[in-house]
């Protein structure tokens, strides 16, 4: 098997790996810190949206019982029907640090009583408040959608990247650092080879 003898263009071209593969990694733990910073904002946000969307659908829920009993299923369902101007949902798209999260906008969701496109004088107090309740609900439904998906989408990028760090701290750049170890090892006895020759060559002279 004949000896491999690694030369110095191989070492540089080594050590230039190496310096990317540092590179590379300082930026990805500064991308995976920074993610990090982010997902905690959007999850104090989210459980401050998921605790007031779960107050309204308490209260949405007290609002529709009432209208039950005030007038009856057969008119809610009624009144249901004759809504005019149902909400519109737009969903584009917004980027966190290279993340591309949701960004929900919606039309005509929150209402006054005459937009609402039901007759005023045939439905009661009951059955507005709970169409309100349910309305301040919907707005709330659509935000905790854009945050908690905005959420899922950070910490999946944030393991991705926390791969990628632990990948190049603990396997690639080791791997190199012992080729390189390797290479200058061998290139040092090399010359310690090109050394000794020399002398007994001018021995025999």
């Amino acid at each position: 098997m004949t000896d491999i003898k690694p030369t110095r263009s191989e070492l540089i071209k080594l050590k230039n790996r190496i310096k990317l593969a540092k590179s590379g990694h300082k930026l990805l733990k500064k991308k995976r810190d920074r993610l990090i910073l982010e997902f905690f904002e959007i999850l104090k946000e989210t459980k401050s949206v998921r605790k007031e969307m779960t107050e309204r659908y308490k209260d949405a829920t007290k609002k529709i019982n009432v209208a039950r009993v005030v007038d009856s299923d057969l008119a809610i369902k009624s009144v249901s029907m004759a809504i005019k101007n149902k909400p519109t949902i737009e969903i584009s798209t917004k980027n966190i640090m290279g993340v591309v999260v949701p960004n929900i906008e919606s039309q005509n969701v929150k209402k006054n009583l005459s937009e609402r496109g039901y007759g005023i004088l045939n439905t009661s107090s009951a059955i507005n408040e709970a169409a309100g309740a349910y309305e301040e609900l919907l707005e709330y439904v659509l935000l905790v959608a854009e945050v908690e998906t905005s959420m899922i989408r950070l910490l999946s990028e944030i393991d991705k990247t926390k791969r990628r760090v632990n990948a190049l701290e603990f396997s690639v750049i080791p791997k190199l650092m012992g080729q390189k170890s390797f290479i200058q090892l061998r290139l040092e006895e090399q010359e310690r080879e090109t050394v000794f020759r020399s002398k007994r060559i001018k021995k025999k002279r």
